[in-house]
């Protein structure tokens, strides 16, 4: 998630960490490493020099609490000051309501539709979508058919020309419907008639939320783009797309700050299931590398009713293979490796590659491969020598070098894990249970 801002932040924390003496130096350093990143990420600039003054102006004026050093003291405030940026967490009514959805053509604004047609769904609320895109080829048809795989409604008609016709026969046809969520058409940039249209549809359906879809690519220009959608419908909340990829995130978040709303969901992966609630204290967590335990649990209970995943064994980094094959079915459960990873403290550690690297298929072989084991070797690795290996691989229809590689994962997997138990002068963990929110987590 925003991997490349990420990593910054965590770099600069890490250096604040590993100092000897917090002076105003040490503070200036802080700063500069905060707002290259920041700025580097497409954070608008008047957002990052605010930032930094005011994170500066309490390092150097606010004494610590009692019983906290200055160098977990200005850590503190960093984490702080950057959930403030984020803007106060959006509570999710799941009461009756209508949601009008904004944004530009591509920003993900229908996949996002359904993807919150699940979400309710699943909240026990009976859901339908009304497609008033008569723009876009294909639009009617795109939400149709993921919507067909949760059995949710669609209200459109592709040959339908006046988007306000569609949405008036919409509202009526899903008068018994309690969450009510309606796709307006996007445009390449932002045009008058689309304003004056989202005008007219905000009007007929009186949206009790009007929530702003971005992609998390779009860089400087979602200020704009967030402004003048504010100013026409007033817009309550943010939703952020493509949070999955390799964008760099910092245009999005300056359109919170201009709607002077907050983020409700982001999309973090291309299913349907694939939305996060959007918590301000847990995401700037996990871009610090603190994790974000309570997200993680609330996707496990989620996806398997929190059985099938031992989260206190993670925590502990004491792991076997018995261990890993129960926790590499539930992880693949509930989605890619690399964004559960994200929800645990890894403390601003860097997690090989590799260890993500694990695709569905692969998951399948590991398993055959374990299948092929005893519960001693299951139970302690360490007995895994030649000619077991080899044995293993002839039991499982493998190549030797496949259950090599299944070793290797596993020991990476390891270590990663032992980086939980944290150590060292400075550790996360503690730090997490100092700040206003994170010791509810820890």
């Amino acid at each position: 998630m925003l991997d490349s801002l990420s990593n910054s932040l965590k770099d600069a924390v890490k250096k604040l960490a590993g100092k000897a003496v917090v002076d105003r130096a040490a503070v200036d350093e802080l700063i500069r490493d905060l707002q290259r990143a920041l700025i580097q990420a497409d954070v608008n600039v008047r957002l990052v020099m605010a930032l930094s003054q005011s994170i500066k102006t309490r390092a150097l004026e606010e004494e610590p609490p009692k019983g906290m050093g200055v160098r977990d003291h200005v850590l503190r405030i960093v984490y702080q000051e950057l959930v403030s940026m984020m803007g106060p967490e959006t509570e999710v009514s799941l009461k009756p309501q209508t949601i009008l959805m904004a944004g530009l053509q591509g920003s993900g604004k229908t996949t996002t539709t359904a993807k919150l047609c699940r979400y309710f769904q699943r909240k026990g609320l009976k859901v339908g979508a009304i497609c008033c895109d008569n723009f876009r080829p294909g639009a009617f048809a795109q939400l149709q058919t993921l919507c067909q795989k949760i059995n949710v409604p669609v209200f459109g008609d592709p040959a339908e020309k006046d988007a306000l016709k569609i949405v008036k026969e919409g509202m009526a046809a899903f008068r018994d419907v309690e969450v009510i969520i309606v796709d307006t058409a996007g445009r390449h940039a932002l045009e008058d008639v689309l304003i004056e249209e989202i005008m007219q549809i905000n009007a007929v359906v009186k949206a009790d939320h009007r929530w702003l879809v971005i992609d998390a690519a779009l860089g400087q220009g979602a200020r704009d783009q967030a402004r003048r959608f504010h100013e026409a419908i007033g817009i309550d909340g943010v939703v952020i797309t493509k949070m999955d990829g390799t964008a760099k995130g910092g245009g999005a978040l300056s359109a919170v700050a201009e709607t002077n709303s907050s983020i409700v969901f982001i999309g973090s992966g291309e299913t349907i299931d694939d939305l996060e609630r959007f918590d301000p204290n847990g995401f700037i967590s996990r871009m610090l590398g603190m994790g974000d335990l309570k997200a993680l649990v609330e996707r496990a209970e989620e996806v398997m009713g929190g059985d099938d995943l031992d989260v206190n064994a993670m925590m502990k980094g004491k792991f076997t293979l018995k261990d890993m094959y129960k926790q590499l079915e539930a992880l693949n459960k509930m989605g890619p490796l690399k964004q559960v990873l994200s929800m645990l403290p890894l403390g601003g550690m860097n997690v090989p590659n590799e260890v993500y690297d694990v695709t569905s298929v692969k998951m399948e072989r590991y398993r055959i491969m374990m299948d092929s084991m005893t519960d001693d070797e299951m139970d302690d690795p360490s007995l895994l020598g030649t000619s077991r290996i080899h044995r293993i691989a002839m039991g499982s229809g493998s190549s030797v070098d496949d259950v090599r590689e299944l070793i290797k994962y596993y020991k990476m997997m390891q270590r990663a894990l032992k980086g939980f138990k944290g150590g060292g002068r400075f550790s996360m963990n503690r730090m997490m249970k100092q700040f206003g929110g994170g010791d509810k987590l820890l």
